[in-house]
């Protein structure tokens, strides 16, 4: 008799035991928590944050052109009005606070603004008013796309093209040289960079 009651009693407990719901079975068959959602917000952000340092930073690969000038010892400080640079187009030096909106640019720009965006890790890339018009498309066409290049005319430069960056410039014969794809690779965001990852829009000017 006690064991059939035992029995009973066992035999109760299991059908309580089944009759239960497991909560946390429950809640995964439910909808998702507030913690599963902030973590796949978390690794949505962190994959585009990887993307755009991928797009943006310069190769690894790059190879660094020849010819290459290089000038040292520049200042870096913020100033107002007009600058005296020694180089044309200049490479560096004090500018002003504001630095220039990277992009194409089919008028001249202000040197001080200029050499703040290169400060920042801008390649500019400068050409004669004279050159075709077919040139000034190629340069807007190795231009296009990239977040740290300017590009605008200049006179007075002494070559058809230069590219400069901070501290570093370039003598190219023409906009298709094939050392100017170098140069964009291995200076735009490069090693030269005083401020690398500073910003290159939300400054001044309205490239196309």
């Amino acid at each position: 008799m006690t064991r059939e009651r035992g029995k009973s009693a066992a035999k109760g407990t299991q059908a309580t035991r089944s009759g239960r719901r497991n909560p946390v079975a429950a809640a995964r068959g439910g909808r998702p928590s507030a913690w599963t959602i902030a973590s796949v917000v978390v690794i949505v952000l962190f994959v585009a944050g990887l993307a755009v340092y991928f797009v943006t930073r310069p190769s690894t690969h790059a190879a660094q052109p020849q010819g290459v000038q290089t000038f040292s010892n520049l200042s870096r400080n913020h100033v107002t009005g007009q600058v005296n640079y020694p180089q044309t187009p200049p490479v560096g030096g004090n500018h002003n606070a504001v630095w220039l909106n990277c992009g194409i640019y089919t008028s001249p720009v202000a040197n001080e603004n200029a050499v703040h965006s290169m400060e920042h890790g801008a390649v500019w890339i400068t050409y004669q008013p004279t050159l075709p018009t077919a040139d000034v498309t190629t340069l807007q066409h190795a231009a296009a796309g990239k977040s740290y290049v300017i590009l605008s005319p200049y006179s007075g430069i002494p070559a058809p093209v230069v590219a400069s960056a901070w501290g570093v410039q370039l003598r190219l014969t023409g906009a298709s040289d094939p050392k100017l794809a170098q140069f964009i690779n291995y200076y735009q965001q490069g090693p030269q960079t005083p401020e690398a990852g500073s910003p290159c829009s939300g400054g001044t000017g309205s490239p196309q």
